[in-house]
């Protein structure tokens, strides 16, 4: 290949947002429930049903908008977007076309050292289709539509993008900043995140874009980066061989780690778009806008540089604690009693937590460890972990391989180890190393306040 290729990216981002009902109805949003369970004739496409707008949808998409630095239409409208499929009941999906929610934004990402803005096109609110579940057994599709009318917005980005490593920079921006709206999981895997990627090759230094193609059904970050990959040298292939790129939506397999042509690329005049007759426009008042914008947590990127700047972390340290907004509410909750170091307790995050949670696979949010038990255990952290047992082996701290276990006891300004032994007694040198290590990480103790006990 004599010729220098680019290559160039679009994402369309849907994101299911978390609210406890439908964007139009009052049905459910939980995952996994029996297929049909969580439907009625609005979100099945009864005829005389009509909808009637979550104000939390609204709420939602105020706030990722704000969040990405998009400008927020203050009277929006809902269009019907025209299209005839089984897991459509009502024939069209009731989505934004003129007057979508959000505009002109941009979040900024890091590839290595480079820095770089990823404009936003757009921000609209929609409802999702149902879902097909197609039994081979039988040679035939099922529709389960649980999941019709489950809100999303779709975040359209402009074609800024270069490389899978900077589509998955921007992705992980967008999940993390709604996850600290609590706006939604974005967990790939459960499809309240998906991509789909447009892309178009040409050559280096040329000004005019290629014929992009459409990428659907990418549903971790492994698979999007393959599809990148692999289109991105299919469209090359075809270059070279002088063939033409056609412009079509292709489906990924990610077993096969291969795309095919699903159907021609639509246009918006394809939809037969117009205002749906049955929603009022949205009006949202100045001080509506304001409330929203008041609510907004401190974002990941400010979190960091603070964790950085104030309590003297590494910078691999804040990015951890800074892109979990659980945890970086547990170290700020903690700091705030203004009981115990910052950085003791940032490191006991970083260390027996995430280990703990790693071993279990478990969120922190999965865990007692937040909603009602999170101020409970801050006050204990604050107090020096006080009858708080730290039931992981402490490998970090204590490294013998005589050793089968050791438990930690901290109460008041006393500390009290178990340390169960294979056979051998402990030497004086690793007596030593044991109350350096609880020293080191529990302010206000002496030597003479840690009791160690040998068990056999």
């Amino acid at each position: 290949m004599s010729k220098q290729y680019e290559t160039v990216i679009g994402l369309e981002v849907h994101v299911e947002l978390a609210t406890k009902t439908k964007i139009f109805c009052g049905c459910s949003t939980a995952f996994g429930g029996a297929p049909n369970t969580h439907t009625c004739p609005v979100c099945t496409g009864m005829p005389g049903s009509l909808p009637v707008l979550n104000k939390k949808v609204v709420e939602y998409a105020m706030a990722v908008g704000l969040a990405t630095n998009c400008k927020i239409t203050q009277v929006c409208k809902f269009d019907r977007k025209n299209y005839f499929y089984p897991d459509n009941p009502q024939n069209y999906q009731i989505s934004q076309l003129y007057l979508p929610i959000a505009r002109d934004g941009y979040v900024e990402i890091e590839v290595g050292e480079q820095k770089k803005k990823v404009r936003i096109h757009e921000m609209h609110m929609e409802e999702d289709a149902g879902k097909l579940i197609h039994d081979e057994w039988e040679d035939c599709s099922l529709v389960d539509y649980n999941r019709s009318g489950v809100p999303l917005i779709e975040i359209v980005s402009e074609p800024d993008m270069r490389s899978a490593d900077e589509v998955i920079a921007y992705l992980e921006k967008l999940r993390m900043i709604c996850q600290y709206l609590g706006a939604s999981d974005c967990k790939l895997q459960e499809g309240s995140m998906r991509a789909d990627v447009n892309l178009s090759v040409r050559e280096v230094g040329a000004s005019e874009f290629g014929t992009r193609t459409e990428m659907k059904n990418l549903n971790s970050f492994k698979a999007i980066t393959h599809a990148i990959e692999g289109e991105r040298q299919r469209q090359i292939e075809l270059i070279e061989e002088g063939k033409k790129v056609i412009q079509e939506t292709r489906r990924w397999d990610d077993n096969k780690e291969y795309s095919y042509a699903m159907r021609s690329k639509e246009d918006a005049q394809d939809y037969r778009y117009f205002p749906d007759p049955d929603l009022v426009a949205v009006e949202i008042s100045d001080e509506w806008l304001e409330q929203i914008r008041s609510e907004i947590p401190e974002l990941p990127q400010s979190r960091y540089n603070r964790y950085m700047e104030e309590i003297g972390l590494q910078p691999k340290e804040a990015r951890i604690l800074a892109d979990s907004f659980d945890k970086a509410c547990l170290l700020d909750e903690g700091v705030n009693m203004q009981r115990v170091d910052a950085k003791n307790i940032a490191n006991w995050i970083l260390s027996d937590i995430s280990k703990y949670l790693n071993d279990k696979n478990l969120e922190l949010k999965d865990t007692k460890l937040t909603s009602e038990e999170k101020e409970h255990l801050t006050t204990q952290l604050s107090d020096r972990i006080s009858n708080i047992t730290l039931e992981t082996k402490l490998e970090t701290l204590i490294k013998s391989k005589g050793f089968t276990d050791c438990v930690v006891n901290l109460e008041g300004s006393k500390a009290n180890v178990t340390v169960m032994t294979e056979s051998d007694a402990l030497t004086a040198e690793e007596v030593t190393r044991i109350r350096d290590a609880l020293l080191s990480q529990c302010k206000g103790l002496t030597a003479q306040d840690i009791t160690i006990v040998e068990v056999k």
